[in-house]
């Protein structure tokens, strides 16, 4: 293979490598029954006119699978973050002790189970997309070698490859998918 095809395959390798990373990361903010500090990535406080992850504002900590401690460096934001919280609208409230914040995480009804599942799909689906996007332009690349002189054969191998990348990523996305499910489903 030429030098632009490896950068090619290279190239679309890392991009759905990339897809499956972010995956992996929106299956962590998926909570499956205990609590993890990772439940309250994403929300953000207006710390001092400045939006600012809740996780730069104080420390989280999970004392055991039921409960989130929050506890903020500056006391003075405490009722900011639990307004933060409550407005995210992650399914639990928290509870002001005066120092910390104290979150019980309610264990999952089915009904919540199900709807958490329908939410890793779309998450799955969403890597997908991107993943076929990824091979799309691959492809359009592998067609513009062509018109550029590369051989004939040597394009077509290179659309195999890169069809077996995206297949091999695909069925990545499936296994974490498959993992996911059962995890949100074992009570």
């Amino acid at each position: 293979m030429t030098e632009e095809t490896e950068f090619t395959l290279e190239e679309a390798r890392e991009g759905m490598q990339l897809a499956v990373t972010h995956l992996e990361k929106e299956f962590q903010k998926i909570r499956a029954g205990k609590a993890s500090p990772m439940m309250l990535e994403g929300v953000r406080i207006d710390y001092y006119g400045e939006m600012t992850p809740i996780e730069q504002t104080a420390n989280i900590s999970t004392p055991d699978a039921r409960q989130i401690i929050v506890q903020p460096w500056d006391k003075s934001v405490l009722g900011l973050i639990e307004k933060a919280i409550m407005a995210a609208n992650l399914g639990f409230n928290p509870k002001n002790e005066g120092e910390i914040l104290r979150i019980v995480v309610p264990p999952l009804t089915e009904e919540r189970r199900r709807d958490l599942v329908k939410k890793a799909k779309m998450e799955a689906e969403n890597a997908k997309i991107s993943i076929r996007n990824i091979r799309r332009s691959a492809n359009d690349t592998a067609k513009n070698l062509k018109k550029d002189g590369t051989p004939e054969d040597e394009v077509t191998r290179l659309e195999n490859e890169i069809q077996k990348i995206t297949d091999e990523f695909i069925s990545e996305v499936d296994k974490f998918l498959e993992a996911k499910e059962k995890d949100i489903m074992t009570v």
